[in-house]
Protein backbone atom coordinates (compact mmCIF):
# COMPACT_ATOMS: atom_id res chain seq x y z
CA UNK A 1 0.00 0.00 0.00
CA UNK A 2 1.20 3.01 -0.73
CA UNK A 3 1.48 5.94 2.12
CA UNK A 4 0.66 9.56 1.30
CA UNK A 5 1.54 12.62 3.13
CA UNK A 6 -2.34 12.79 3.99
CA UNK A 7 -1.69 9.89 6.10
CA UNK A 8 0.76 11.31 8.30
CA UNK A 9 -2.09 12.27 11.00
CA UNK A 10 -4.83 9.96 9.97
CA UNK A 11 -2.34 7.16 11.43
CA UNK A 12 -0.20 9.28 14.28
CA UNK A 13 -3.63 10.76 15.33
CA UNK A 14 -6.05 8.25 15.85
CA UNK A 15 -8.01 10.72 18.44
CA UNK A 16 -8.38 12.99 15.68
CA UNK A 17 -11.48 10.74 14.66
CA UNK A 18 -13.61 11.03 17.36
CA UNK A 19 -12.98 15.35 16.94
CA UNK A 20 -15.95 17.07 18.26
CA UNK A 21 -17.71 19.59 16.86
CA UNK A 22 -17.02 22.68 19.01
CA UNK A 23 -15.00 24.89 19.66
CA UNK A 24 -14.28 24.29 24.05
CA UNK A 25 -12.04 21.21 24.51
CA UNK A 26 -12.43 21.72 28.48
CA UNK A 27 -13.50 24.29 30.86
CA UNK A 28 -9.96 27.03 30.49
CA UNK A 29 -12.02 28.61 27.64
CA UNK A 30 -11.82 32.41 26.88
CA UNK A 31 -15.45 34.48 25.36
CA UNK A 32 -15.18 36.27 22.39
CA UNK A 33 -17.35 38.83 20.37
CA UNK A 34 -16.62 39.42 17.12
CA UNK A 35 -16.53 42.72 15.52
CA UNK A 36 -20.32 42.90 13.70
CA UNK A 37 -18.80 46.00 11.13
CA UNK A 38 -16.17 46.64 8.81
CA UNK A 39 -13.60 47.10 8.50
CA UNK A 40 -12.52 45.54 11.91
CA UNK A 41 -11.07 47.90 14.35
CA UNK A 42 -9.18 45.36 15.52
CA UNK A 43 -6.72 45.46 12.53
CA UNK A 44 -5.01 48.22 12.97
CA UNK A 45 -2.56 50.03 9.92
CA UNK A 46 0.51 52.01 11.32
CA UNK A 47 1.84 52.75 8.07
CA UNK A 48 -0.01 53.11 4.57
CA UNK A 49 1.96 50.14 3.53
CA UNK A 50 -0.18 47.74 5.07
CA UNK A 51 -3.53 48.59 4.03
CA UNK A 52 -2.72 46.18 0.90
CA UNK A 53 -3.08 43.88 3.41
CA UNK A 54 -5.66 44.11 4.98
CA UNK A 55 -9.58 42.56 3.81
CA UNK A 56 -11.99 45.16 4.05
CA UNK A 57 -14.57 42.79 4.68
CA UNK A 58 -12.63 40.48 6.88
CA UNK A 59 -12.72 39.93 10.39
CA UNK A 60 -11.23 38.28 12.88
CA UNK A 61 -12.19 34.79 14.13
CA UNK A 62 -12.05 33.23 17.42
CA UNK A 63 -12.41 29.06 15.64
CA UNK A 64 -11.51 27.20 18.82
CA UNK A 65 -10.62 27.59 22.43
CA UNK A 66 -10.19 25.52 25.67
CA UNK A 67 -6.48 25.73 25.96
CA UNK A 68 -3.97 26.37 28.89
CA UNK A 69 -1.19 27.68 26.76
CA UNK A 70 -1.32 27.61 22.76
CA UNK A 71 1.93 27.25 21.51
CA UNK A 72 3.44 25.98 17.89
CA UNK A 73 0.73 26.17 15.12
CA UNK A 74 1.61 24.26 11.86
CA UNK A 75 -0.76 24.09 8.64
CA UNK A 76 -1.45 20.56 6.82
CA UNK A 77 -2.42 22.09 3.38
CA UNK A 78 -3.14 18.12 1.91
CA UNK A 79 -5.62 17.34 4.94
CA UNK A 80 -6.97 21.55 4.96
CA UNK A 81 -6.62 21.12 9.05
CA UNK A 82 -3.82 22.85 11.68
CA UNK A 83 -2.07 21.71 14.61
CA UNK A 84 -1.42 23.49 17.78
CA UNK A 85 0.11 22.73 20.60
CA UNK A 86 -1.21 22.83 24.10
CA UNK A 87 1.98 22.78 26.36
CA UNK A 88 0.81 22.81 30.04
CA UNK A 89 -2.46 20.01 29.12
CA UNK A 90 0.32 17.31 27.67
CA UNK A 91 -1.68 17.16 23.77
CA UNK A 92 -1.08 18.53 20.11
CA UNK A 93 -4.77 19.66 19.42
CA UNK A 94 -6.50 19.61 15.81
CA UNK A 95 -8.51 22.20 14.35
CA UNK A 96 -10.12 20.84 10.96
CA UNK A 97 -11.08 23.94 8.60
CA UNK A 98 -13.87 22.30 6.18
CA UNK A 99 -15.74 21.16 9.22
CA UNK A 100 -14.88 23.35 12.26
CA UNK A 101 -13.95 20.44 14.12
CA UNK A 102 -11.67 20.85 16.92
CA UNK A 103 -9.91 18.47 19.41
CA UNK A 104 -7.12 15.90 20.47
CA UNK A 105 -4.61 14.94 18.14
CA UNK A 106 -2.03 13.25 20.49
CA UNK A 107 -2.39 13.21 24.10
CA UNK A 108 0.57 13.02 25.95
CA UNK A 109 2.97 14.59 23.65
CA UNK A 110 5.66 15.17 25.69
CA UNK A 111 4.91 18.51 26.58
CA UNK A 112 5.16 19.46 22.73
CA UNK A 113 5.92 22.96 21.87
CA UNK A 114 7.11 23.99 18.58
CA UNK A 115 5.73 22.28 14.88
CA UNK A 116 7.01 22.26 11.29
CA UNK A 117 6.92 20.30 8.68
CA UNK A 118 9.91 18.93 6.78
CA UNK A 119 10.17 19.03 2.68
CA UNK A 120 8.70 15.71 2.75
CA UNK A 121 5.33 16.85 4.53
CA UNK A 122 5.80 14.80 8.05
CA UNK A 123 5.26 16.75 11.28
CA UNK A 124 8.44 17.45 13.37
CA UNK A 125 8.15 18.29 16.67
CA UNK A 126 10.46 20.30 19.65
CA UNK A 127 9.60 17.83 22.80
CA UNK A 128 10.11 19.49 26.24
CA UNK A 129 9.63 16.52 28.63
CA UNK A 130 12.01 14.08 26.56
CA UNK A 131 14.24 17.32 25.46
CA UNK A 132 14.47 16.36 22.14
CA UNK A 133 13.00 16.71 18.34
CA UNK A 134 11.77 14.16 17.03
CA UNK A 135 9.71 13.31 13.47
CA UNK A 136 6.56 11.57 13.08
CA UNK A 137 6.71 9.00 10.13
CA UNK A 138 3.71 8.21 7.85
CA UNK A 139 2.91 5.14 9.32
CA UNK A 140 2.91 7.29 12.77
CA UNK A 141 6.20 5.88 14.34
CA UNK A 142 8.42 8.63 16.01
CA UNK A 143 11.85 9.06 14.90
CA UNK A 144 13.88 10.75 17.52
CA UNK A 145 16.49 13.16 15.25
CA UNK A 146 18.30 15.10 18.09
CA UNK A 147 18.69 14.91 22.23
CA UNK A 148 21.75 15.57 22.93
CA UNK A 149 24.80 17.59 21.40
CA UNK A 150 28.27 16.38 22.34
CA UNK A 151 26.84 14.00 24.93
CA UNK A 152 24.84 16.50 26.77
CA UNK A 153 21.26 16.26 27.17
CA UNK A 154 19.51 19.29 25.43
CA UNK A 155 17.32 21.62 27.14
CA UNK A 156 13.86 21.79 26.13
CA UNK A 157 13.84 22.46 22.16
CA UNK A 158 11.17 25.14 21.68
CA UNK A 159 10.61 26.39 18.14
CA UNK A 160 11.56 24.87 14.37
CA UNK A 161 11.75 25.62 11.12
CA UNK A 162 12.58 23.55 7.61
CA UNK A 163 14.96 25.19 5.09
CA UNK A 164 14.68 23.88 1.52
CA UNK A 165 17.97 21.98 1.72
CA UNK A 166 16.35 19.92 3.96
CA UNK A 167 18.31 21.17 7.25
CA UNK A 168 16.54 21.56 10.30
CA UNK A 169 16.88 24.68 12.66
CA UNK A 170 15.60 25.14 16.51
CA UNK A 171 16.40 26.85 19.51
CA UNK A 172 16.62 25.48 22.34
CA UNK A 173 16.26 27.60 25.65
CA UNK A 174 15.71 26.04 29.01
CA UNK A 175 11.91 27.48 29.41
CA UNK A 176 10.20 23.87 29.57
CA UNK A 177 13.05 22.48 32.26
CA UNK A 178 12.45 25.69 34.39
CA UNK A 179 9.58 23.93 36.65
CA UNK A 180 6.75 21.14 36.12
CA UNK A 181 4.34 23.55 34.15
CA UNK A 182 5.54 23.16 30.83
CA UNK A 183 7.25 19.49 31.50
CA UNK A 184 9.48 18.45 34.48
CA UNK A 185 11.52 21.10 36.27
CA UNK A 186 15.34 19.20 35.37
CA UNK A 187 18.92 20.55 35.33
CA UNK A 188 19.98 22.32 32.16
CA UNK A 189 23.64 21.12 30.81
CA UNK A 190 23.63 23.19 27.43
CA UNK A 191 24.05 27.30 27.33
CA UNK A 192 21.01 28.72 25.67
CA UNK A 193 21.50 27.50 22.05
CA UNK A 194 20.40 27.42 17.86
CA UNK A 195 21.14 24.00 16.66
CA UNK A 196 21.07 23.15 12.38
CA UNK A 197 20.47 19.36 11.54
CA UNK A 198 21.73 19.26 8.42
CA UNK A 199 20.32 16.90 5.71
CA UNK A 200 22.09 14.14 6.71
CA UNK A 201 21.22 14.00 9.75
CA UNK A 202 24.34 15.73 11.74
CA UNK A 203 23.54 18.11 14.57
CA UNK A 204 25.73 21.41 14.70
CA UNK A 205 26.02 24.27 16.48
CA UNK A 206 24.28 27.61 14.89
CA UNK A 207 25.18 30.16 17.94
CA UNK A 208 25.12 29.94 21.94
CA UNK A 209 25.22 34.16 21.93
CA UNK A 210 21.52 34.73 22.03
CA UNK A 211 19.65 34.81 25.97
CA UNK A 212 16.41 32.53 25.61
CA UNK A 213 16.27 31.95 21.73
CA UNK A 214 12.58 31.28 21.04
CA UNK A 215 11.00 32.21 17.72
CA UNK A 216 12.96 31.83 14.20
CA UNK A 217 12.06 32.02 10.46
CA UNK A 218 13.78 32.47 7.19
CA UNK A 219 13.30 35.11 4.58
CA UNK A 220 11.96 34.14 2.21
CA UNK A 221 15.27 33.47 -0.02
CA UNK A 222 16.38 32.27 3.09
CA UNK A 223 19.02 34.49 2.71
CA UNK A 224 18.35 35.44 6.24
CA UNK A 225 17.58 34.04 9.56
CA UNK A 226 15.31 35.63 12.01
CA UNK A 227 15.81 35.12 15.68
CA UNK A 228 13.97 36.43 18.32
CA UNK A 229 16.49 36.96 22.18
CA UNK A 230 13.41 36.83 24.52
CA UNK A 231 15.23 37.64 27.50
CA UNK A 232 17.52 39.91 26.32
CA UNK A 233 18.04 43.15 28.31
CA UNK A 234 16.31 45.69 28.52
CA UNK A 235 14.23 45.43 25.46
CA UNK A 236 13.48 41.88 23.64
CA UNK A 237 14.81 41.64 20.58
CA UNK A 238 14.90 40.12 16.98
CA UNK A 239 17.79 39.67 15.46
CA UNK A 240 18.73 39.24 11.77
CA UNK A 241 21.34 36.92 9.97
CA UNK A 242 22.99 36.27 6.90
CA UNK A 243 22.77 32.22 6.09
CA UNK A 244 25.82 30.99 4.26
CA UNK A 245 25.64 27.76 1.84
CA UNK A 246 27.06 25.57 4.51
CA UNK A 247 24.36 26.84 7.38
CA UNK A 248 26.77 29.13 9.12
CA UNK A 249 25.34 32.23 10.38
CA UNK A 250 27.11 36.08 9.82
CA UNK A 251 26.02 39.33 10.06
CA UNK A 252 24.85 39.70 13.57
CA UNK A 253 22.10 42.80 13.21
CA UNK A 254 19.31 43.98 15.09
CA UNK A 255 16.77 44.53 13.64
CA UNK A 256 13.42 44.54 15.74
CA UNK A 257 13.32 46.49 19.36
CA UNK A 258 10.37 45.26 20.79
CA UNK A 259 10.72 47.11 24.46
CA UNK A 260 9.69 45.38 27.09
CA UNK A 261 6.76 43.30 24.79
CA UNK A 262 7.14 40.07 25.25
CA UNK A 263 7.97 38.43 21.87
CA UNK A 264 8.23 34.69 20.99
CA UNK A 265 6.86 33.58 17.53
CA UNK A 266 6.96 34.93 13.86
CA UNK A 267 6.48 34.21 10.23
CA UNK A 268 7.27 35.79 7.45
CA UNK A 269 5.07 36.04 4.31
CA UNK A 270 5.96 36.11 0.72
CA UNK A 271 6.79 39.94 0.57
CA UNK A 272 9.74 39.41 3.18
CA UNK A 273 7.33 40.84 5.94
CA UNK A 274 7.51 39.45 9.56
CA UNK A 275 4.38 38.62 11.42
CA UNK A 276 5.20 38.78 14.99
CA UNK A 277 3.35 37.18 18.22
CA UNK A 278 3.04 40.11 20.61
CA UNK A 279 2.25 40.42 24.15
CA UNK A 280 2.08 43.33 26.98
CA UNK A 281 3.97 42.32 30.10
CA UNK A 282 0.21 43.62 31.90
CA UNK A 283 0.62 47.11 32.09
CA UNK A 284 -1.37 49.63 29.28
CA UNK A 285 -0.40 51.81 27.17
CA UNK A 286 -1.01 55.78 27.14
CA UNK A 287 -4.59 54.96 25.77
CA UNK A 288 -5.55 52.50 28.57
CA UNK A 289 -5.14 49.51 26.23
CA UNK A 290 -3.28 46.00 26.45
CA UNK A 291 -1.10 45.44 23.58
CA UNK A 292 -1.50 42.11 23.03
CA UNK A 293 -2.02 40.23 19.49
CA UNK A 294 0.12 40.70 16.27
CA UNK A 295 2.28 43.15 14.97
CA UNK A 296 3.71 43.25 11.30
CA UNK A 297 7.20 44.79 10.27
CA UNK A 298 8.24 45.20 6.78
CA UNK A 299 11.33 44.25 5.58
CA UNK A 300 13.28 47.21 6.84
CA UNK A 301 12.34 46.48 10.24
CA UNK A 302 9.62 49.25 10.09
CA UNK A 303 6.13 48.41 12.33
CA UNK A 304 3.27 49.05 9.77
CA UNK A 305 0.51 46.84 11.22
CA UNK A 306 -0.95 45.61 14.47
CA UNK A 307 -3.85 42.42 15.24
CA UNK A 308 -5.00 43.26 18.31
CA UNK A 309 -5.81 40.44 19.83
CA UNK A 310 -8.03 39.46 23.77
CA UNK A 311 -5.06 37.47 24.70
CA UNK A 312 -1.37 37.39 24.13
CA UNK A 313 -0.62 36.23 20.88
CA UNK A 314 2.56 33.10 21.17
CA UNK A 315 3.16 32.22 17.73
CA UNK A 316 1.20 31.82 14.75
CA UNK A 317 1.74 30.31 10.60
CA UNK A 318 -0.13 30.94 7.57
CA UNK A 319 -2.87 28.59 6.47
CA UNK A 320 -5.90 27.24 4.25
CA UNK A 321 -5.42 26.83 0.12
CA UNK A 322 -3.63 29.79 -0.72
CA UNK A 323 -1.78 30.62 1.88
CA UNK A 324 -3.74 33.75 3.38
CA UNK A 325 -5.38 32.73 6.60
CA UNK A 326 -3.49 33.65 9.76
CA UNK A 327 -3.63 31.43 12.64
CA UNK A 328 -2.66 32.87 15.78
CA UNK A 329 -2.22 30.33 18.92
CA UNK A 330 -3.06 32.69 21.64
CA UNK A 331 -3.08 31.58 25.25
CA UNK A 332 -6.14 29.87 25.56
CA UNK A 333 -7.46 29.97 21.72
CA UNK A 334 -6.97 29.47 18.07
CA UNK A 335 -8.18 33.29 15.96
CA UNK A 336 -7.74 33.23 12.47
CA UNK A 337 -7.73 36.36 9.93
CA UNK A 338 -8.60 36.30 6.18
CA UNK A 339 -5.37 38.66 4.47
CA UNK A 340 -3.79 40.27 1.11
CA UNK A 341 -0.36 38.49 2.29
CA UNK A 342 0.42 34.77 1.76
CA UNK A 343 3.02 32.52 4.29
CA UNK A 344 6.39 32.13 2.94
CA UNK A 345 6.56 28.37 4.14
Amino acid sequence: MTVTRRDVLATAGAAAATLAVTKSANAQSFEFKPNQRYPDTSVEILDPSFAKYRIFSSTLEQVATGMRWAEGPVWFGDGNYLLVSDIPNNRIMRYDQSTGNWGVFRQPSNFANGNARDRQGRLITCEHLTRRVTRTEYDGKITVLADNFNGKRLNSPNDIVCKSDGSIWFTDPPFGIGGDWEGDKQTSELPHSVYRISPDGKLGLVTADLLGPNGLCFSPDEKKLYIIESRAQPNRLVWSFDVGADGSLSNKTKFIDGGATALDGMRADTEGNLWCGWGSTGAPNSKGEELDGVKVFNPEGKAIGFIRLPERCPNLAFGGPKKNRLFMASCHSLYALYVEAHGAV
